[in-house]
């Protein structure tokens, strides 16, 4: 890992899957494309900051017919300077129209993992195991709390329901949730700050 300044470009491209969102981040060591899911949180502009790259590697991916490969970086943590300008066509770098959605990328992957083979049934034992009468008897810890069924944003925000008037969310959750979480925060009237990534709720008019 290391931590450079640099200037992260940030993109909507609309998909079959609905908007994502695609970066470029210029460094002193090149220029990378980033694709991580924090961006979808993002509007378009142009950021300057500190952004910690976890990890710098090649990827490629079927697109309009042909093969594109990028240099790819993975970014953690981002200090941002402000919250970002507008994307002008002077400071907008070259993103491609034809961007693979970075979800059915991770579909794609996920279709050719190895299926694993089913473990042996374990050998049953013949002493005879005293029945807990409840969960919290057998650890001496309380259950967590049930989500309730009736309120699917308890259901979708899980342990951050109820929602505060700020909201940082947690990008390493599965992308295609995170992106729901990032629709309904909008559509709950929350705004994104980029120099802190978090949501703060707009003040009621």
């Amino acid at each position: 890992m290391i931590k450079m300044p640099g200037r992260l470009s940030v993109k909507t491209i609309h998909g079959r899957n609905g908007p994502f969102n695609v970066g470029r981040l210029a460094t002193s060591l090149g220029e990378f494309t980033v694709k991580d899911p924090q961006l979808d949180q993002f509007s378009e502009g142009v950021f300057d900051g500190e952004f910690l790259v976890q990890q710098i590697k090649p990827a490629s991916y079927f697109a309009g017919g042909r093969l594109v490969v990028e240099v790819r970086a993975k970014v953690g943590e981002m200090l941002l300077t402000d919250d970002g300008v507008l994307v002008t066509p002077s400071s907008e770098p070259n993103f491609d129209s034809a961007e693979m959605d970075p979800l059915e990328e991770d579909a794609a992957a996920q279709s050719v993992q190895p299926v694993p083979l089913p473990a042996e049934p374990p050998v049953e034992s013949t002493q005879t195991q005293p029945v807990a009468s409840d969960a919290s008897e057998t650890t001496g810890q309380q259950a967590p709390p049930e989500t309730d069924p009736q309120n699917p944003d308890a259901a979708l925000f899980g342990h951050l329901w109820p929602l505060d008037n700020t909201v940082k969310l947690d990008p390493t959750i599965d992308r295609g949730l995170f992106r729901q979480q990032v629709q309904r925060l909008k559509a709950l009237g929350y705004q994104f700050q980029g120099r802190t990534q978090t949501w703060l709720l707009r003040a009621a008019a």
